[in-house]
């Protein structure tokens, strides 16, 4: 027991030194292991206690990468995949709704990608502009004011 243990806790700091990871995705990644859920147990708090596995520091490192270039919608479900509590999630969400982020990352986004389009018709750079955004993950809401705007100008 004690030689699979070192062997699967070297193998999770492997996993882990490529990125941080949700104590959900440990948990899965020793299931796939075929790791003794006892073993799976004590590699998980050996982590916590190392301050390697922490939901909430992944969550909010997590939400920040992606929040650059990702809707709320798409960074919501992507938490919950990786076995965030909800309540975690909804702290993030009334950050980024407070600060108006979504709106400013859309503009962003479509400000870099309406160049693009300045030789097409109107409509139909209106109409590349909506897909593009939506692809992102935005709501039709922020979609129509983030193209109403640039396309204003």
């Amino acid at each position: 027991m004690d030689e699979q243990y070192q062997k699967l806790l070297g193998a999770t700091y492997k996993y882990l030194s490529f990125r941080q990871r949700s104590e959900k995705e440990i948990t899965d990644y020793l299931k796939k292991k075929k790791a003794d859920k006892q073993i799976a147990q004590k590699i998980i708090e050996s982590l916590k206690r190392q301050k390697f596995l922490n939901d909430e520091e992944f969550a909010r490192a997590w939400v920040e990468s992606r929040s650059k270039n990702k809707a709320w919608r798409v960074i919501k479900f992507e938490l919950k995949q990786k076995g965030i509590l909800d309540d975690l999630i909804d702290k993030y969400e009334s950050r980024i709704k407070n600060q108006g982020q979504d709106k400013k990352n859309a503009l962003f986004l479509a400000q870099k990608r309406v160049e693009r389009f300045k030789n097409e018709p109107f409509q139909k750079a209106r109409e590349k502009l909506f897909r593009f955004l939506s692809s992102k993950g935005y709501d039709y809401d922020t979609i129509k004011e983030v193209v109403d705007k640039i396309l204003s100008k």
